[in-house]
């Protein structure tokens, strides 16, 4: 059984979960643009919920575990093969690490 809405949606409003699209922007929050001593980089947070599978964060060489909110990260020109899932936490002291 689905949760009650607890408020009625607009007639001819389409529901929040038809667009798949949508959903991943609404779950990952969408992506941003940093720029940091290291370059530029696009971010995408990943909610806990959205997190099923193990990646090794490049910052700390640990796992991040399903589950896990995290950051993914990669340089916004290129083929998209340098994307990192990194711990919210080391993507945010990277610059020291080096």
């Amino acid at each position: 059984m689905s949760p009650r809405r607890n408020t009625p949606r607009r007639r001819g409003a389409p529901a929040r979960d038809a667009d798949p699209d949508a959903l991943m922007l609404r779950v990952t929050g969408g992506q941003r643009r940093e720029t940091g001593p290291d370059g530029e980089w696009v971010l995408r947070q990943i909610s806990g919920a959205a997190a099923a599978k193990t990646y090794r964060c490049p910052g700390c060489h640990q796992d991040i575990r399903p589950g896990t909110p995290h950051v993914v990260a990669w340089r916004p020109y290129g083929d998209g093969e340098d994307r990192r899932h990194w711990h919210s936490s080391c993507w945010q002291r990277r610059a020291h690490l080096r």
